[in-house]
């Protein structure tokens, strides 16, 4: 019997691209897909899913509460994280709120196939980044964050006090695509307000 594989992401890119990659692997049949929390769990009040790719950063709830409560209402369904972010703390909290495996968002067709395969089966899988991330982490004790040349530019620019509309400016991008680079800052710093992004970034020397 094939695997049902559902995704969660609010990128279609995303979605498109795994969707490609799953759809002509043998065993594997695409359940469908939803960019947000609310349409995943209202997709599995009245449809089944084996395995569930689900993003850490979505727009209306963290994949990190998602995934807590979609194992709550439907334990037998297996939860693979599906991320860019490879710290510590990330990892270690999606199979703390039950997730089976950790994706991120690099991962080839093998690692994404394996991974599924893995999870139905009941055990866990980490890809090789993530695994590689955890075992690297005792040594800087979680005290390094991993971010993009493009979030370091952002990041600059929030300290210097630049409002969205400014820095989209000044880097000639979207305020939308400024926006969603400092959700990612302050997710990735695990904060809840710029001045403590700042703060965090500061210590860390990376503004």
């Amino acid at each position: 019997m094939a695997i049902k594989v559902f995704i969660v992401d609010d990128h279609y890119m995303v979605i498109e691209g795994i969707h490609s990659l799953l759809q002509h692997e043998a065993g594997i049949e695409w359940a469908g897909h939803a960019t947000n929390a609310a349409s995943c769990i209202s997709f599995l009040q009245n449809n089944a899913t084996d395995v569930i790719l689900m993003d850490i950063n979505l727009p209306d709830k963290s994949g990190i509460d998602l995934c807590r409560e979609v194992k709550r209402a439907h334990p037998a369904i297996q939860v693979l994280a599906l991320s860019t972010f490879n710290q510590q703390s990330f990892i270690e909290k999606m199979l703390d709120s039950g997730a089976s495996g950790y994706l991120l968002k690099n991962a080839t067709q093998e690692e994404i196939v394996e991974g599924i395969e893995t999870v139905v089966k009941g055990k866990q899988y980490l890809s090789f980044d993530a695994a590689t991330a955890l075992r690297q982490a005792p040594e800087n004790n979680g005290s390094t964050v991993v971010i993009t040349r493009r979030e370091k530019e952002v990041l600059g620019l929030i300290a210097n006090g630049l409002t969205n509309g400014e820095i989209a400016q000044q880097l000639f991008i979207s305020t939308a695509t400024v926006d969603t680079h400092r959700k990612n800052l302050l997710a990735k710093f695990d904060v809840k307000n710029t001045a403590l992004l700042i703060k965090m970034a500061a210590q860390m020397q990376l503004i």
